[in-house]
């Protein structure tokens, strides 16, 4: 609660915290629109593949023309402008450079620049939560090791969800469930780029004209993205999924005290620390009312009677024990709450979330039977949603995660609903030869030693 203040006596010393950002699509230009007003953040260099665009995207959040137009990263640094490049190496490696946003979205193309940044001293916010879930773990072991921080990224939900379970845990109180909410029917799951329009209500000739990518939109419809989510907060927590992974109850927020909570006191839970995303719809097809589909919650227990007498004298809504209580958030805001992030690396040293350990994976998983020879199209695709698993059961199986499950074919026949197999692939040199191959192997390799055990 003190960022604002050192970012202010950072400006008065006239050291601004510089930060490069590479990806600047909505994510990224809703922290731009903030950032120009957020005093004691400089943004140095911002990367995109189409700078034509990225500079378009500038002049529709009202940046003056002339910020934007340094030619190069020294000339920003001297003048206190900002350089817009397609070159993301050349802003990692810029001086000056305190921290790095990562808001691609792309996984393989994120674990390289996370491990760019810090080998070169850099701070990581991982906006690419994809790329989080893929190899986060060893990432943020290597950031540590090089005295940085990796962080995920303030005003997305799991860093959200990642600072309740934290007040929680602060305050004394034992966490038993936290997460978010979501659209959910079971059908969602076979949703592909041709119907997911018909979900939203949209039509697929005007969502294409406004630039919304039908894969990225498919991804949170069909559970994928959940699942991501979900497995960067148990990373980043202790918090575990189900053994049979995420359920999607119907849930009002005046319910979470009485719902998400363990099966045995009356709720859906299959144990106390867990994660669970809850839906805004029943499984009658009729939406709820006042739901938490934009929002994110934890429910908590009381640890004693006094504690529980305390609920009741100020009001908590509790279960029908008066031990189980909760408290929920009911939006984000996205990119534009970010700057929270870059302050916390660059004044505190301290990430807004981080993994810590491997719990929770992503197992792509057959939306369809699928056919030998048919090539797997990753996340949001026709062929495979991602699952939420248990870490451990991801690495007795040999899972494939849902971000390298493109690229490669299969050799056998896969049947609708079924976990997919390295041994299941024929991979390909352009799969086993990138970075996050490499990187992801070696995370498993890592966490499958005795010693972790």
């Amino acid at each position: 609660m003190n960022l604002h203040r050192l970012l202010q006596a950072r400006a008065e010393a006239e050291r601004p915290v510089r930060v490069g950002l590479i990806g600047a699509g909505k994510f990224g230009s809703m922290f731009l629109s903030q950032a120009l007003r957020t005093t004691g953040m400089h943004v140095l260099a911002i990367a995109d593949l189409d700078v034509d665009r990225a500079k378009e995207n500038l002049a529709t959040l009202h940046w003056p023309r002339h910020r934007y137009e340094a030619t190069s990263a020294a000339k920003a640094l001297a003048e206190g402008t900002t350089w817009v490049t397609d070159d993301a190496d050349a802003i990692i490696n810029a001086g000056g450079m305190d921290v790095v946003i990562e808001a691609t979205g792309d996984p393989d193309v994120g674990t390289r620049h996370a491990l760019a940044a810090i080998e070169r001293g850099r701070h990581i916010v991982m906006v690419n939560v994809e790329a989080d879930v893929l190899a986060g773990p060893l990432l943020a072991a290597r950031a540590k090791a090089a005295n940085v921080v990796y962080s995920l990224a303030y005003g997305d939900q799991p860093a959200l969800i990642c600072e309740m379970v934290d007040w929680a845990r602060t305050s004394g109180l034992d966490v038993v469930a936290a997460g978010k909410g979501t659209l959910y029917m079971p059908a969602f799951h076979a949703s592909t780029p041709d119907t997911i329009w018909d979900h939203y209500g949209l039509d697929a000739a005007r969502a294409k004209e406004s630039g919304m990518n039908a894969k990225m939109f498919n991804s949170f419809l069909d559970g994928t993205k959940s699942g991501i989510e979900m497995a960067a907060v148990a990373n980043a927590t202790g918090l575990t999924p189900a053994p049979a992974g995420l359920s999607f109850p119907a849930c009002a927020a005046e319910d979470l005290a009485g719902s998400l909570i363990p099966e045995t006191d009356g709720g859906v839970l299959h144990h106390k620390g867990q994660v669970e995303v809850i839906s805004s719809r029943g499984r009658d097809g009729v939406d709820i009312q006042n739901d938490l589909r934009w929002g994110v919650y934890v429910t908590f227990e009381a640890p004693t009677d006094y504690v529980e007498r305390c609920f009741a004298d100020y009001g908590l809504i509790t279960d029908a024990s008066g031990r189980y209580s909760a408290l929920w958030r009911p939006y984000h805001l996205i990119g534009l709450e970010l700057g929270s992030s870059v302050a916390s690396a660059a004044l505190l040293g301290l990430p807004t979330g981080a993994p810590d350990g491997f719990r929770a994976d992503v197992a792509a998983t057959a939306k369809r039977d699928l056919k030998a020879g048919e090539e797997l199209d990753g996340e949001g695709g026709y062929t495979v949603w991602g699952r939420l698993i248990v870490a451990g059961d991801s690495l007795s199986l040999g899972a494939v995660p849902i971000g390298l499950a493109h690229g490669a074919s299969l050799k056998k026949p896969v049947k609708e609903g079924q976990v997919i197999t390295w041994n299941d692939l024929n991979l390909t040199d352009k799969l086993t030869g990138s970075v996050s191959y490499g990187v992801r192997r070696e995370m498993e390799a890592e966490f499958s030693s005795p010693a972790r055990h």
